[in-house]
């Protein structure tokens, strides 16, 4: 029987099928009962999940991320979908299709890794030239590169979306930068490819997407200025250092790359550079988080998604111009 996918799923619906699980956790009810909650996923998406009248024992069964089939119901929750379940059998993971489960970029990633590859080689510093160059002369730190997401949830939450998000962004620049002429152009290609390089540290994407211990302690901002002085060192101990002005220059962008303290940058933007990453970052991200948002979210079945808190905004999804595309 085909799997049905989260995205298909409708409010009101019997459910037995199998979804990936991840961060269950134990909690108690106003009454002080028992509950789990718990996320269900495939590569179509997330539904927050409840078990209700749960045990200690059943919540010590759950995977942290791992593989269930479940018995339940679909319901709305103050316009969000929700999966009330009934019964859980946990499954193992060579059962299973992990096509079906991991969602994935629909774009070629030899072909965007490619591309990513191709700009960069357009750098004319020297300095910069050689960094970039040593990130992309690390095989094993590409592969993760090309293979991460770009975050959790919020935006490019797929395998490859890292890539993704990457490569939009460097073709934004390479269009904005005949507007500012004044702009210092291979400072903002580097940053772009380097200021999410350390996604691939804060992210487990192996079965579920997740934190990783490091992740969670330090953030991909603050791992990515020590990959990035890492980097620098060992150009250093080569005898081709990367002058400090660049490097703090390059490292500002990396760390202000968010725009807000609430953010999670430790600095705002403070050069014309920073504010150029910063924005492009921020457009991607809403773009491809909008977009998604738009095909997949239930709302109330009409032109308007459920609220985002994110975004501060429900989106209207009906298409006033048909360009019939």
């Amino acid at each position: 029987m085909a799997h049905l996918f989260i995205k298909d799923i409708q409010p009101g619906q019997p459910l037995t099928e199998t979804y990936m699980v991840s961060q269950p956790v134990l909690r108690h009810t106003t009454k002080g009962d028992l509950y789990i909650a718990m996320f269900l996923s495939d590569k179509t998406g997330k539904a927050n999940s409840r078990i209700w009248q749960a045990s200690e024992a059943l919540y010590q069964s759950i995977p942290s991320e791992g593989f269930v089939r479940i018995r339940g119901k679909s319901e709305l929750y103050q316009g969000t979908l929700q999966i009330v379940i009934n019964d859980v059998v946990v499954v193992s993971p060579e059962t299973v299709s992990l096509s079906d489960y991991m969602p994935r970029t629909d774009k070629d990633i030899d072909q965007m890794f490619q591309q990513v590859k191709a700009i960069i080689a357009t750098t004319q510093n020297p300095d910069l030239k050689r960094l970039t160059e040593a990130f992309l002369a690390d095989e094993e730190l590409m592969q993760k590169f090309c293979a991460a997401p770009a975050a959790m949830t919020m935006h490019h939450a797929y395998l490859g979306g890292l890539l993704e998000h990457t490569l939009n962004m460097l073709n934004v620049a390479q269009v904005l930068f005949p507007l500012y002429p004044k702009i210092q152009k291979d400072l903002v290609l580097a940053a772009i490819f380097l200021h999410d390089m350390a996604k691939t540290q804060e992210l487990s994407y192996n079965i579920a997407f997740g934190y990783t211990d490091q992740g969670q302690l330090l953030g991909h901002i603050i791992q990515g200025s020590l990959l990035i002085t890492q980097k620098a060192d060992a150009l250093t101990l080569d005898g081709t250092p990367v002058p400090q002005p660049i490097l703090d220059s390059l490292l500002h962008i990396v760390v202000s790359h968010h725009g807000q303290y609430d953010f999670g940058s430790p600095k705002l933007p403070a050069t014309p550079e920073a504010f150029m990453v910063n924005y492009i970052d921020n457009l991607d991200a809403k773009m491809n988080q909008t977009a998604t948002l738009i095909e997949n979210d239930l709302g109330d079945g009409g032109n308007w998604t459920s609220y985002q808190k994110s975004l501060e905004t429900r989106l209207y999804r009906h298409r006033a111009m048909d360009t019939g595309q």
